[in-house]
């Protein structure tokens, strides 16, 4: 199967020494990233307005203060405010020039802070690794032996960012060797199936790879399959009627919070 092309991630650098803006720019560069440099806040705002940065680089500018200030308003505009930011500080001899004051960096929010002098090429890794991390999406693994449920499941999930589908399984056994080989981070599991069911399954995978976290989605969504389903490690059960509206957000509060999902209220009889 053909892999899709990704987009190219895009990091703005903001800084008002061109020479190492410029030679940033070429350290970062590549077939994965593409650069934009501004030299000021009013160039690093309209940036903005023009492409969709993953990462700011938010170097030294002058006055002082005027870096503090171009974060603020990074942090306040909801194009920007969930972005990574890296903060270069100006070296110890600029600092009282246009380098960050104490009151200053107690309100920053950032994900790296460095100071200058530093090669552009080690600032280029760092900012690798931190692009890595935040664009890291959810793996997920489909488990239902019905196809047209798992193709349903597929195409909603597929149109989210931050989440993957690495795989499909048809039953519990299939799902059980699916995750050791693909490691997922969710495991979206039906209960009925052949072969083997889902809370059978589930009950293996809380043993054996508990790094991995189990949702269940059933039509058998009674009162006895909601228990036994918290019982065996399952970190939530929604319903397959209730699917389309809940189950992104589940999967993004399983794996991002990390706590089981309030239960819902079994199908009345």
């Amino acid at each position: 199967m053909e892999e899709k092309r990704e987009e190219k991630q895009e990091i703005l650098i903001v800084d008002d020494e061109p020479d190492f803006a410029s030679a940033l720019q070429g350290a970062l560069e590549s077939e994965v990233c593409e650069v934009a440099t501004a030299a000021s806040k009013a160039e690093a705002q309209q940036a903005v307005k023009t492409m969709d940065p993953d990462l700011v680089i938010l170097g030294t500018l002058s006055p002082r203060g005027e870096a503090f200030s171009l974060h603020q308003w990074l942090r306040a505009n909801p194009k920007t405010k969930d972005l990574p930011i890296i903060v270069m500080d100006a070296p110890p001899e600029k600092q009282l020039v246009k380098g960050w004051r104490r009151d200053e960096a107690a309100l920053m929010e950032a994900e790296d802070y460095v100071a200058k002098p530093i090669e552009p090429g080690a600032l280029a890794s760092r900012a690798q690794t931190i692009l890595a991390k935040a664009t890291k999406r959810i793996r997920v693994l489909i488990v239902d032996d019905h196809s047209v449920v798992r193709d349903g499941i597929n195409a909603v999930l597929e149109l989210q960012n931050d989440i993957e589908v690495v795989g499909q399984a048809v039953n519990g056994k299939d799902a059980l060797e699916k995750v050791g080989e693909l490691s997922p981070d969710i495991v979206i599991m039906d209960i009925v199936m052949p072969e083997m069911n889902g809370l059978e399954a589930t009950k293996q995978i809380y043993k054996k790879y508990p790094q991995t976290r189990v949702v269940m989605l059933s039509q058998y969504d009674d009162e006895e399959n909601i228990l036994a389903a918290e019982e065996i490690g399952a970190y939530g059960f929604i319903p397959k009627r209730a699917a389309s509206s809940q189950l992104v957000n589940a999967i993004r509060a399983v794996h991002y919070v990390g706590k089981r999902l309030q239960r819902p209220a079994p199908a009345s009889g």
